[in-house]
């Protein structure tokens, strides 16, 4: 069942957003099933299983650079004339050195029994000699200290180090160190299903409409734009359902179709209190459904619930973002985005927090939590986008991140604010 809400601090009716996120952590079970993927298909994935090595990286001492192996005891004094009886590239193994002797080495090449240092190959001369069939010499420039220019084996990785832990979100760099142990395949959390559909009668889709003859009232579709992408960037299956017309019983036709075979069910309009806002009652006609009134700008109205599915096979969770592009943008990224992280056993999904100085006067302190649209500038400061409607799309390809200003606060130029970064949370 879900939980009775609690009033928000900032104003009667309004929930705070930590209360809405912690309210969602209940509900947002991890989802059962995992799926065996080729590492190179794994970027963006969320591991099932803690990763272990079975092996060191490197798997022997090796050069970090072209040179010479030698023995330190060897070369006590610049000036000194090794001979070099061995030539050892990457992928081979060398011979123990004796004293008075040097292998020439490559990057990567195993370090040969006997010596401890490495000198580069600038820091050498080889002595020529007019008998091509001599031993060729060469004259150490450096006196090497023990270690140098050795990649000790098991530096990066040893045998029987977890390199990866479940929960962990792969990244390309993941993907590399998992080929480094050997990993062709990994076991992630299978995909999130979602269903998508957007509501409004005043909704059109680019190309559909030529801008010279859209009609009075209507708009372009550009919420399902990014909702769309933002879906597939978090690991989902996505199934768009396209524009939904402002009707309840299209509305319940369309959850019902939704809920079937779907863990989420995600809308953009509708879920305000107006008689063509059709999302309230059509999915508490299929479940249960709490109308949240969040205390944030943007981003007010948000619904989160439950579609049963035909024929008593579990239930799909809902939510509802309101209409406005800019709080359909916020509300996903603040609350959506956690919560589907969650549902695939995502351990680390909270944006990094930064402290910087706004560079801009907000003189007017809001009765709701901000997040205003701002990028950072050259002096290591944050600017802000001059109109922070929830209409302007613009604000958010401008800028590269939001400023979380607590309910009741105005920001005077120099003051330090909470910073967030897109980076963070669009990826």
């Amino acid at each position: 069942m879900i939980q009775p809400l609690a009033t928000a601090p900032t104003r009667p009716g309004l929930m705070g957003l930590d209360d809405a996120l912690s309210q969602l952590r209940v509900h947002a079970l991890r989802l059962e099933g995992i799926d065996t993927v080729a590492t190179f298909e794994a970027d963006g994935r969320v591991l099932a299983q803690d990763v272990v090595s079975a092996l060191q990286v490197p798997p022997q001492d090796n050069s970090s650079m072209d040179g010479y192996a030698v023995r330190c005891a060897d070369v006590m004094k610049v000036g000194v004339v090794l001979s070099v009886m061995q030539r050892i590239p990457a992928g081979q193994q060398g011979t123990a050195l004796k004293p008075g002797e040097a292998a020439r080495i490559f990057t990567g090449a195993s370090i040969p029994p006997g010596a401890d240092a490495v000198v580069m190959q600038e820091d050498t001369q080889v002595v020529s000699d007019d008998d091509a069939q001599a031993i060729p010499q060469v004259l150490v420039q450096v006196v090497p200290q023990p270690g140098q220019w050795i990649r000790r084996s098991g530096e990066d990785v040893s045998r029987g180090d977890i390199v990866l832990r479940r929960g962990a979100r792969l990244k390309p760099t993941s993907l590399g160190l998992a080929a480094s142990i050997g990993l062709s395949e990994l076991q992630v959390s299978r995909k999130p299903r979602v269903a998508l559909f957007s509501t409004g009668d005043e909704l059109v889709m680019p190309g559909d409409v030529a801008p010279a003859d859209m009609k009075p009232g209507a708009i372009y579709n550009s919420n399902r734009f990014f909702l769309r992408a933002l879906l597939h960037r978090l690991g989902c299956e996505v199934s768009d359902l396209g524009i939904v017309p402002d009707s309840r019983d299209l509305t319940v036709a369309a959850l019902k179709r939704a809920a079937d075979h779907h863990d989420l069910i995600l809308t953009s309009g509708g879920v305000s209190v107006g008689e063509e806002d059709h999302i309230k009652p059509a999915v508490q006609s299929l479940g249960q459904l709490d109308l949240w009134q969040i205390g944030m700008k943007p981003g007010k109205p948000f619904a989160y619930g439950q579609v049963h599915r035909e024929g008593h096979m579990g239930k799909a969770h809902f939510m509802g973002l309101p209409g406005n592009p800019v709080s359909s943008l916020v509300t996903f990224l603040l609350l959506v985005r956690p919560f589907i992280l969650q549902m695939q056993g995502a351990h680390d999904h909270e944006p990094a927090r930064v402290m910087l100085p706004a560079h801009f006067d907000v003189p007017k302190a809001d009765r709701r939590r901000e997040f205003l649209r701002v990028r950072r500038n050259a002096r290591g400061g944050l600017d802000l986008f001059p109109n922070q409607s929830s209409g302007v799309l613009t604000s958010t390809v401008w800028g590269d991140g939001l400023i979380d200003n607590p309910a009741g606060e105005t920001i005077q130029n120099g003051d330090l604010v909470t910073y967030i970064s897109f980076a963070d949370l669009l990826s």
